[in-house]
């Protein structure tokens, strides 16, 4: 087959490309033509520039299934990768607790994902970091040794180095690292305790956690803060560290967070989010080795819930 003119090693991932059409590909339909033509990129790829109108012949938008005759004169205009912003540093407010040589304690707002990802792949915490500590592009992701979802607030640790993370993530794995959470939960709950329930993939809803028996190991503790009519406040320490951990083990009990919109109930207390937030966190300082532990307060809407339950009207 004759090569177009375009050499995708010379190119930049988001310049015009243009190609001229080789007599061999005569016949074919212009996603198909492309598709030979620029392998390095995924069909559906190139059908997205195609219908987005990024693609042209002759100076005219083309439609994908265009019959070629060769000789044509194609060219592309690639729609940015969304991949390309995903580490990019970006001016974004930051609720620093503490900072050091050696680490970050960041007071995550809700509603901040944490890590680049499908369909938030700039503006989280991660292009927050990058801004306010550029050194953090030679750390793994950024530096960020553990996660909160996007709606759960509270405390998580940044490593500033390779080593310090590497040290952070160890003391995870030896759960010696003390995450508490304040969590408000459907129903009265008569007393604390501890759920040891393996969790993993929901074997039906593909984007939720479940406890399922071929899960992974995860308990949790949790004792009774706080009694209402229809809601308690929990105190939960984690000692393992799964996706949704907290949520799914207190739906399990059939006490799900108030305001959790993949694991709660509807009722008469309306909030927002889920009604979670990492309060305080501790660990083992990886440069002095002395323990150190840091508060967060609750946030203005989970405060103001908890009043509204307190002096209700």
């Amino acid at each position: 087959m004759a090569a177009a003119n375009y050499n995708p090693a010379l190119a930049a991932p988001d310049a015009p490309r243009e190609l001229t059409i080789p007599a061999d590909l005569a016949g074919l339909r212009l996603d198909q033509a492309l598709a030979r033509l620029l392998p390095e990129h995924s069909r559906s790829r190139i059908r997205t520039w195609i219908d987005a109108g990024r693609v042209t012949v002759a100076g005219e938008a083309a439609a994908a299934k265009r019959k070629l005759f060769g000789g044509e004169r194609v060219v592309v205009a690639p729609l940015p990768d969304p991949h390309a912003s995903a580490f990019a540093a970006q001016p974004l407010p930051l609720s620093i607790v503490y900072e050091d040589d050696a680490l970050i304690v960041v007071d995550k707002p809700a509603g901040l994902v944490v890590h680049p990802g499908s369909g938030n792949w700039d503006g989280t915490l991660a292009n927050a970091l990058l801004h306010h500590c550029p050194q953090l592009a030679g750390v793994a992701r950024a530096g960020i040794v553990h996660r909160l979802d996007k709606d759960t607030s509270g405390l998580l640790v940044v490593a500033k180095t390779p080593t310090v993370q590497t040290d952070l993530v160890r003391q995870l794995q030896a759960r010696t690292v003390r995450r508490e959470y304040l969590a408000l939960a459907h129903g009265v709950v008569s007393r604390g305790g501890s759920i040891d329930a393996p969790i993993g993939r929901h074997p039906v809803k593909r984007t939720s956690m479940a406890v399922v028996a071929s899960g992974k190991r995860a308990v949790t503790h949790y004792e009774v803060r706080e009694r209402f009519a229809a809601c308690t406040l929990l105190a939960c320490r984690l000692e393992t560290g799964r996706t949704h951990q907290i949520r799914v083990h207190l739906a399990s009990l059939h006490h799900p967070l108030i305001g959790d919109p993949a694991y709660g109930r509807r009722g008469d207390i309306a909030f927002h989010r889920q009604a979670l937030h990492a309060w305080r966190l501790g660990l083992m300082h990886p440069a002095t080795r002395r323990p150190r532990s840091w508060e967060s307060p609750l946030p203005a809407d989970f405060a103001s819930l908890l009043e509204s339950l307190r002096n209700p009207r």
